[in-house]
């Protein structure tokens, strides 16, 4: 499972002229499945996303986490962080999940994330999205378990 994450002043996720999802200040979340991802990765990896220091304390350091700054998260799927672009010049999707384990994950990740009191906003799963955002830093980490 992996996620790409953005520290931003805002993001958005538009769908068919229509916004689906909004933050202010917070993390933007590309979330990619793979065929290998459970329940116990997606654990290991929401409360990873969630409690990474990339927020800036009063010295400046990158020491505190969402909860600490009152951040939101807005989780957007992307399938495409699970390709393989080792070889030639298309990328290979065989390591990706299923759309059915990937909609399923990436619902649990999203719900995992509210049950831990973190505002989540998200796109639409499997739509063509536009995405804006406004990168804070910028910050952009790759995470993954």
């Amino acid at each position: 499972m992996i996620a790409l994450i953005q520290r931003v002043k805002r993001a958005s996720v538009t769908v068919d002229d229509e916004v689906v999802g909004k933050i202010d200040q917070g993390l933007l979340v590309l979330l990619g499945v793979e065929r290998e991802d459970n329940a116990e990765k997606l654990t290991k990896l929401a409360t990873k996303v969630m409690n990474y220091r990339v927020f800036s304390d009063d010295n400046g350091k990158m020491n505190l986490n969402l909860s600490q700054v009152g951040g939101k998260l807005l989780v957007v799927s992307q399938f495409t962080l699970a390709a393989d672009t080792a070889k030639g010049l298309r990328p290979s999707f065989s390591c990706a999940a299923t759309p059915d384990q990937a909609r399923q994950l990436y619902l649990d990740f999203v719900a995992f994330c509210r049950q831990q009191g973190i505002e989540t906003e998200t796109g639409q799963f499997a739509a063509d999205m536009q995405v804006e955002l406004i990168n804070d830093g910028p910050v952009t980490f790759n995470l993954q378990v």
